[in-house]
């Protein structure tokens, strides 16, 4: 088999594959987004109980291989009665250690707005919700594009893990290809490249996003 039948071949499935690493890392990111905004501002507040217990959620889910928490999530809950699908389960373990990643984000990025602006908010009669919903959160998520962008990147990557789970994404669906073909050099390639082009694209947005946000703040 030369090598532009095997592209014939492999593309669909692959393309397949593609698509289910699309809707997992998307999927994640928004879940991970809906858990680290409440993370991070509760690690800025004063409840000290919420803050230790937010303190350490982050800790333990950016301290153990993302591996790790889906095998807990698909293999290990089971044992007490809680059962997700493949896909449920994927998308869980995904949301919930990017959910600890993008909190740091997010938190960074409010801690650098100025004091000044917190303290002219409340001379002016807001309250601390007020505050933090139309005048540092606006603020803070212009800063903190780069490192959402890397944690998207990231998720897009890090699909690759739930095809242990039997997860038909991008690299389940090449190992497919190579279980029926027998070329395994040329087909990780070319899933390499798939995985490279899939995040380019998106650093190229996220460069675009980036200069339209500072062309804003600037007129």
């Amino acid at each position: 088999m030369d090598l532009l039948e095997l592209l014939r071949l492999a593309a669909p499935v692959m393309m397949t594959g593609l698509g289910y690493t699309l809707m997992f890392a998307f999927a994640s990111m928004a879940g991970g987004l809906v858990l680290g905004f409440p993370l991070a501002v509760i690690r800025i507040t004063n409840w000290t109980l919420l803050r230790w217990l937010a303190t350490a959620y982050v800790s333990m889910m950016r301290g153990t291989p993302l591996l790790v928490q889906v095998f807990v999530i698909y293999y290990g809950l089971p044992s007490i009665g809680i059962e997700f699908s493949p896909t449920t389960a994927g998308i869980l373990a995904l949301s919930l250690n990017a959910g600890a990643y993008l909190s740091e984000s997010i938190r960074g990025a409010i801690m650098a707005v100025s004091r000044g602006q917190w303290m002219a908010s409340y001379s002016l009669g807001l309250t601390y919700a007020q505050t933090l919903n139309h005048i540092v959160i606006p603020q803070a998520l212009r800063a903190a594009v780069p490192s959402m962008s890397n944690t998207l990147i990231s998720l897009i990557k890090d699909t690759s893990l739930v095809s242990v789970i039997t997860v038909t994404e991008l690299l389940l669906a090449t190992k497919e290809v190579i279980a029926t073909t027998f070329r395994p050099l040329p087909l990780y390639i070319l899933a390499a490249l798939v995985y490279w082009a899939v995040s380019a694209c998106f650093e190229v947005l996220q460069h675009r996003l980036e200069r339209r946000l500072h062309a804003g703040t600037r007129q």
